[in-house]
């Protein structure tokens, strides 16, 4: 179906805390605000009703885990029809005993949940232990078409791979949404904090250019305390980026709701000036699924 004109899109970037029920109350509060703004597009960040556990690897955390069709898909539902908004939201899915993914579903306005998209792209760094918890995505690079547009869902880690954001694209994505958790270890925000916070953002407003899309990136926000007195504090600083990579808008590093109205008639105004699917040589391309050709 072709995408509206235009799309006003919401990103709720909140604090979480080791309480489901306290998340959950945060949000809807946050989910409220977004509709009386008018929101037909409303995404959360990376695991948005748990804290992130994945700073150590705890067989107790596993408790946060639930199926497709638990509390918190059935929340997000409950959220998209009250708002007659597009919902899309990242939570810790059991697929089956010892069996889990990084997941976030694509709700429509009248709560009907459309599918799901595993995250393909697994980290294992310090305080990013999550190869512990995530099977790796085998449901593919997906979109939908809803009331407000064709959208394509990725996951964090994978904001950093072109393929990722290309193969989605290619399927006509009008916009990439990513939900996020990524913040600063606490030794390293002085030395490397701007360096990396400026990557993070640079990497994601090519995607944008490269595809001629839309691409919106919601991170959490807050200190969270890991093990061993650890700790990360993610930096917030969701924005929305347009297809000529410029950011339309952009998020403190405070709990907020970031709107923004994107015109998607502008998509293909982009790609005829800058034809780069054009001009794509698919067929010198074969290595690009080597791991390494040096």
């Amino acid at each position: 179906m072709p995408g509206p004109h235009r799309v006003r899109v919401a990103l709720v970037q909140a604090e979480a805390e080791p309480d489901r029920d306290a998340n959950l109350r945060r949000q809807d509060r946050l989910f409220r605000k977004a509709a009386e703004q008018g929101a037909e597009v409303i995404c959360t960040q990376e695991l948005f009703a748990t804290p992130y556990f994945c700073q150590e690897e705890s067989v107790a955390a596993f408790r946060w885990a639930e199926e497709i069709d638990g509390p918190t898909v059935r929340f997000l539902q409950d959220q998209a029809r009250k708002a007659e908004a597009v919902v899309i939201g990242s939570f810790f899915e059991r697929r089956a005993p010892g069996l889990f993914h990084n997941t976030a579903v694509v709700i429509d306005a009248a709560g009907e949940l459309l599918g799901c998209y595993r995250k393909m792209h697994i980290p294992d760094d310090p305080g990013y232990y999550e190869k512990y918890y995530f099977a790796p995505g085998d449901l593919g690079f997906r979109v939908w078409s809803t009331s407000a547009g064709r959208l394509g869902v990725l996951v964090c880690w994978d904001q950093w791979y072109p393929e990722a954001a290309r193969l989605t694209a290619l399927q006509g994505a009008e916009i990439l949404f990513y939900p996020t958790a990524i913040g600063w270890h606490p030794h390293e925000k002085e030395s490397e904090g701007a360096a990396q916070a400026d990557a993070w953002r640079t990497i994601q407003r090519s995607h944008a250019i490269a595809n001629g899309c839309f691409v919106a990136a919601v991170n959490r926000v807050g200190v969270e305390k890991g093990p061993g007195g650890r700790a990360i504090e993610f930096w917030g600083r969701s924005f929305v980026a347009d297809p000529m990579g410029r950011v339309i808008a952009e998020a403190s590093a405070e709990e907020e709701v970031l709107l923004a109205d994107l015109d998607l008639g502008l998509i293909e105004e982009v790609r005829i000036h800058w034809p780069f699917l054009r001009d794509r040589r698919v067929d010198a391309y074969g290595g690009i699924a080597a791991r390494y050709l040096g």
